[in-house]
């Protein structure tokens, strides 16, 4: 399912029509999908990636999982990138991101020593668990920076997994200060291409930052729509 939270931002934050895509899988559908849209947006979600994909150890019992998922968003991962399609990830879409391009991923990051714990207090309210959390360096000379004009920015943080190995052929877009990568652009890609560990759908129009991101995410869509 889609948050209604990530429709709005799309709608309003990147002037939009969101399409949701089924998780059927790859083959036809999403081929005739793939042809009628103009970007990618991978959202969170509970369930984490199957490790398989990126050579992990098995997850503990009771780690949630789509392998349906899975089997759309990583081809359809590909194929946008092949396309120069503009992909916007975040929180899982993230994680996804990373294990296209070859990376690996940490299961339980609080428990990687250096590292703090980015989880939330699911008994929190919303506006809690989805505030200001903590800091990222925004890396000078990237896309974040840009849009951001500043060199750090506050995120919110509602995710147990992160990135142990990045991929290749990316930039570090923002880091946390305990050395967590936050964010990364990806630098083959023909068009905009950005994925984001925290959650700037929430309440997008509130925030600068995140609204810019959306924007450009936007911009890039139509932009391809006018290529294509």
């Amino acid at each position: 399912m889609v948050g209604e939270k990530y429709i709005k931002a799309l709608q309003d934050g990147a002037d939009a029509l969101p399409w949701i895509v089924p998780a059927s899988g790859d083959g036809p559908m999403l081929d005739e999908i793939f042809q009628r849209v103009d970007g990618l947006f991978l959202t969170g979600s509970y369930s984490n990636v199957e490790p398989h994909h990126y050579g992990g150890v098995p997850s503990r019992p009771g780690t949630w999982h789509d392998p349906q998922r899975d089997a759309t968003t990583l081809p359809f991962l590909k194929k946008a990138f092949d396309a120069g399609m503009p992909v916007f990830a975040v929180c899982r879409g993230f994680q996804e991101m990373n294990v296209v391009l070859g990376g690996t991923l940490h299961q339980h990051v609080h428990e990687v020593a250096g590292y703090h714990d980015h989880r939330e207090d699911s008994d929190d309210p919303l506006d809690e668990q989805y505030g200001p959390a903590h800091a990222v360096h925004l890396v000078e000379g990237g896309l974040l920076r840009r849009l951001a004009g500043a060199d750090t920015a506050m995120v919110n943080s509602l995710h147990g997994q992160g990135v142990a190995k990045l991929a290749g052929g990316v930039t570090v877009e923002a880091v946390a200060d305990d050395g967590l990568i936050e964010a990364f652009s990806v630098d083959t890609a023909r068009g905009f291409a950005l994925a984001v560990q925290w959650h700037p759908e929430w309440k997008v129009l509130e925030n600068e930052f995140s609204l810019a991101m959306f924007r450009a995410f936007g911009d890039a869509c139509r932009l391809y729509a006018a290529r294509s």
